[in-house]
């Protein structure tokens, strides 16, 4: 039974391998953070409308989604009701035509709502979340962006209040502490509801360190935040 023991593999752990994998962690939160930054700045809050770079590449100009198109809106249409728009691909987007089709053929016709982006639902758009609140404000201000299969009047990105989502006694020194003193068997993965992670760091004993030093990092920097996306209290 300990010769087939002895005869197994040992799993021998590369340190490179783990340094490279963690310094991959950072910089996924930092390009995260900002893309998050320049989400807030109004230069690129204005140009968003005109943003290109996710629409697809050689399909049917027909076959693009809302969110690629420039449409020809009337400001003054009855605020709910449904109309219908003539639409044509956003500079930039490469698409083809129908050449079976007339030039009228062609022509891009989509219904929407009659109303502004900032006028949608809820889950009609999807906001970023900051973590600036505190207990005495109750809402705070975040860049907004309705779904690309809507059509809407203005910016797709808009400024809005929305309230702030607090947690279920997630408080961020606590978690600092939790992170600092058992970080390296997983307790802050567990605690914030990450338990993949948790698991992982378990056995792998806080990535002989590492690991556990870039949670602290990330923690204190608000960056590494509760599973279930809401702030620290």
């Amino acid at each position: 039974m300990f010769s087939s023991l002895l005869q197994g593999r040992c799993v021998r752990l590369n340190w490179k391998s783990v340094v490279f994998l963690m310094m991959s962690l950072i910089l996924s939160h930092i390009r995260i953070t900002q893309s998050s930054v320049n989400s807030n700045n109004p230069e690129v809050t204005s140009k968003s409308s005109s943003d290109a770079s996710h629409c697809p590449n050689d399909t049917l100009c027909t076959d693009l989604p809302n969110s690629c198109l420039q449409c020809n809106f009337n400001p003054q249409c009855v605020y709910g009701a449904e109309i219908n728009v003539t639409c044509v691909p956003k500079t930039n987007v490469n698409c083809h035509v129908d050449k079976l089709k007339t030039a009228a053929q062609n022509e891009i016709k989509r219904s929407m709502i009659c109303r502004y982006c900032y006028q949608t639902e809820r889950w009609e758009h999807t906001c970023e979340q900051k973590g600036g609140c505190n207990s005495i404000d109750s809402q705070y201000k975040t860049n907004c962006t309705v779904h690309p299969e809507l059509l809407c009047m203005g910016h797709r990105t808009f400024m809005k209040k929305i309230p702030c989502n607090w947690t279920q006694g997630y408080r961020w020194a606590t978690t600092l502490i939790v992170s600092i003193t058992l970080g390296g068997f997983g307790a802050d993965r567990f605690f914030l509801g990450h338990w993949q992670e948790g698991i992982g760091k378990l056995f792998s004993f806080g990535g002989l360190g590492v690991w556990t030093l870039i949670d602290v990092l990330l923690i204190s920097l608000h960056y590494l935040g509760p599973a279930d996306g809401s702030l620290y209290i």
